[in-house]
């Protein structure tokens, strides 16, 4: 076998005691914080190829390359050069994280969560000579480190939480308080999903990542319950109040998907409810609010005809709440909302009318005089699933849909690139916006 020029002055570098090294700085950190990458003692000028790997709580593998050229000096470092190609291209610091896609041969439909979050996620970033775009199990890496992510900063404390009924976890940042505080709320996949929570507690939130999607909740009030469903809630929201840590007049709500629905809901009509500002991802104000909030899922069930498929048999659920009614009986009256509204908009969303949604939202506030409360992100080429900063886009994926009770592959939108810069932009604003309405008051600096 012929051996190249180029693999000869490695084979010399390497006798030389000058192998490359890579290394990443920092080797640890929270899943948000950026880091930097160089490699060294490459030859001048040499293509290689940067490749991440990481496993999942499910034992599947993701992965994602880039490829470079060192510089004279015979050094790479991806926070100042530009990927050629790869999973990614351009200058993109957190590339080898953002775009990583289950590895070739994987099941159908993943998608990335952590369930655990008292571990990080372990990253094995090597760099192979070459431009290649596969084979990294069978190929010889020139150099390798790890890297571990976490959603929880050291001194966060977890706490499982099954009080008067309510079901959560509740993260608490380190020292003695009085902390402001989230009542976080995912979407309709249903289930406990702590990271964001954790997430939030290590940037000094007391975060309560609440469990409310599940039949003995949604389907707790009868019909005729003149609380509309609001108690789970209202109690939720009572045990963060009243929590010794928390700052009882600031806390927030935080919603994606269906606990948008459920945030702008309760923040407009109960009583008990009153959060200094709200957060909202992907989601819609239109509803039955005469009704009870269970309802809602009925009223999803109901209007599943207007599901559709894509050519990849994907299934497209945006068009079920469209077009936004014009009955004030069929959606929240945010005129009534008397706090901050940071809504986050991702025009691509192929699973709710998101931007459909934040237009009639601020048609609303305008005529009700209270549009000076609204503040709206809308990002082109997002999808649906707008994650903390550089979590693996998701596409498509598979969930049970609850309209239809069967499993399928849900196609949530969004390209890959513009969908992650917007995880990382929306996710600044929102922690900025917390720290505006939640930490400052007149005559005090913010705490970031």
């Amino acid at each position: 076998m012929q051996i190249t020029k180029m693999e000869k002055s490695i084979t010399a570098m390497a006798g030389k005691g000058s192998c490359p090294l890579i290394t990443i700085q920092p080797s640890r950190g929270l899943i948000d914080e950026k880091f930097q990458i160089t490699v060294k003692n490459l030859l001048p000028g040499q293509a290689v190829t940067l490749h991440s790997l990481t496993q999942s709580e499910d034992s599947d593998f993701w992965e994602a390359f880039g490829h470079y050229v060192s510089d004279g000096k015979g050094t790479v470092k991806v926070a100042e050069d530009v990927s050629l190609g790869g999973s990614y291209d351009g200058l993109e610091p957190m590339g080898l994280l953002w775009s990583m896609k289950p590895a070739p041969g994987s099941r159908p439909g993943l998608r990335f969560r952590k369930t655990d979050v008292c571990t990080p996620v372990v990253v094995r970033i090597a760099v192979y000579t070459g431009h290649i775009g596969d084979g990294f199990t069978e190929a010889s890496a020139l150099a390798h480190a790890v890297t571990e992510r976490s959603y929880m900063a050291p001194g966060v404390r977890r706490t499982d939480i099954r009080q008067s009924g309510v079901r959560g976890t509740l993260f608490v940042p380190l020292g003695p308080g009085p902390f402001p505080a989230v009542l976080d709320m995912w979407g309709g996949g249903g289930g406990l999903v702590e990271y964001r929570s954790a997430l939030l507690a290590s940037h000094g939130y007391v975060s309560l990542a609440l469990d409310y999607y599940s039949t003995q909740v949604m389907e707790k009030s009868p019909d005729n319950d003149p609380s509309l469903g609001y108690e789970y809630f209202e109690t939720a929201f009572t045990i963060l109040q009243d929590h010794p840590q928390v700052a009882s007049d600031r806390v927030a709500l935080l919603g994606l998907c269906f606990g948008t629905a459920v945030a702008l809901r309760v923040t407009a009509y109960s009583a008990v409810i009153n959060p200094r500002c709200v957060v909202c991802i992907s989601g819609s104000h239109v509803q039955p609010v005469k009704e009870p909030i269970s309802s809602i899922r009925a009223e999803m069930q109901k209007n599943y005809y207007k599901f559709r498929c894509d050519q990849n048999n994907h299934l497209i659920t945006r068009d079920m709440f469209l077009p936004v009614p014009p009955d004030p009986s069929k959606k929240v009256d945010v005129g009534r909302l008397k706090c901050p509204l940071l809504l986050i908009v991702g025009e691509d969303d192929q699973s709710w009318p998101t931007a459909e949604s934040a237009e009639d939202i601020e048609k609303m506030m305008e005529t009700a005089g209270n549009r000076h409360l609204l503040t709206t992100l809308s990002y082109p080429g997002a999808g649906h699933l707008i994650e903390p900063p550089y979590s693996p886009h998701a596409y498509a994926s598979k969930m049970i849909v609850d309209q239809i009770k069967i499993k399928v592959t849900m196609l949530w939108g969004g390209e890959t690139k513009l969908h992650s810069h917007a995880q990382e932009d929306s996710w600044q604003k929102i922690l900025a916006f917390l720290d505006q309405h939640l930490y400052c008051s007149p005559g005090t600096s913010s705490h970031l």
